[in-house]
């Protein structure tokens, strides 16, 4: 079920024209930032894969991906749901070495999201992948790569609120990160659902890395869902910020330390994905052949979202919206791209 809501009193500072210049400037800025703080370098990236490679992100295993046949090769190809499992094979293929990696625009198509404030079928992040070394296969090499990504985000804003002095209504984004793990946060709110404890606990830690995504919490629930095959549900998290404008946790990134061999044996067998061990991809993986990498995706449109105040994704992406959501936006005057 789609679900739009506009928060009451909500007001645009920045007309159409503005935030399409703020949005190119964001842009700019945040890459470069990116990929100075942790040695990244752009490359381009594909809008769809062979769908026979296993490289393309089954996300929480029930989404479809938009699919067509290629005569011209004799396959099928899928659109990319993220390039989470292609940026690890691209680092093998272009020769990276440890402490380097890449990042690239990622855009996809995800035909079953349902609409609202935070999610289109239009997906546009920054995807990143480094090669890291197996001793920084831990839990303090990751909160330092989650520190760097959130100080570029703040030097971006600062810069932003300087161009745009319109955006001084924006609260700037907290540099104190709380880290937490899944299995903490469902020690302190038992009652409350997932997202219920996210807003919770963001309401007193406004930036977040949430910790270990994917496997059973003591309740016998995951937290939420992660593919098996690209993130080690030990070694992974989600940046979340709370949204003053829309009043809740605000998920920016997901992100973690990528499986080695020993997880991915472990995570498709609990996942019940073994069938997946004869694909290139993973038997590549299985095999020791690919790098050891730490990796993620950040998402432009929520980015923009939130250092430019938007109350709706559609206010910074040009995307394919219901009747319903239309006329909630038309209301009180909030247009969408």
């Amino acid at each position: 079920m789609n679900h739009t809501v506009i928060p009451e009193g909500y007001r645009d500072n920045l007309s159409l024209y503005e935030t399409q210049k703020a949005i190119g400037l964001l842009k700019r800025l945040f890459e470069d930032k990116l990929g100075g703080a942790l040695h990244l370098r752009r490359v381009s990236a594909p809008l769809f894969v062979d769908a026979a490679t296993g490289l393309n992100d089954d996300l929480n295993g029930v989404e479809r991906p938009v699919s067509f046949d290629i005569p011209a090769t004799g396959g099928n190809a899928q659109v990319v749901h993220s390039l989470a499992k292609w940026k690890r094979m691209a680092l093998y293929r272009y020769d990276f070495f440890p402490g380097h990696g890449l990042y690239t625009d990622m855009n996809a198509i995800r035909r079953d999201e349902a609409l609202d404030n935070l999610h289109s079928v239009y997906v546009d992040q920054w995807d990143w992948e480094k090669v890291i070394t197996r001793e920084e296969r831990n839990a303090e090499y990751l909160k330092k790569t989650v520190r760097a990504i959130v100080d570029a985000i703040c030097s971006t804003q600062e810069t932003l609120c300087a161009v745009f002095p319109q955006l001084s209504f924006v609260k700037p984004v907290d540099r104190e990160i709380s880290f937490i793990t899944t299995q903490e946060l469902e020690d302190l709110y038992p009652a409350l659902s997932p997202k219920e404890r996210e807003n919770a606990y963001l309401r007193e830690h406004r930036t977040t890395f949430l910790m270990q995504i994917g496997g059973k919490l003591h309740s016998g629930i995951p937290h939420d869902g992660r593919a098996p095959d690209y993130d080690d549900w030990t070694l992974n998290g989600d940046i979340l910020f709370w949204n003053d404008v829309l009043g809740q946790a605000f998920e920016v990134s997901s992100m973690g330390i990528r499986v080695d061999e020993a997880a991915m044996d472990r995570q498709l067998h609990i996942a019940g994905c073994d069938h997946r061990r004869e694909l290139p991809f993973h038997k590549m993986l299985l095999e020791g052949k690919l790098p050891l990498t730490i990796g993620g995706g950040i998402g432009q449109s929520r980015l923009c979202m939130l250092l430019l105040g938007k109350a709706h994704i559609g206010q910074v992406q040009a995307s394919v919206w219901d009747a319903e959501t239309r006329s909630a936006c038309e209301k009180v005057g909030v247009v969408l791209l």
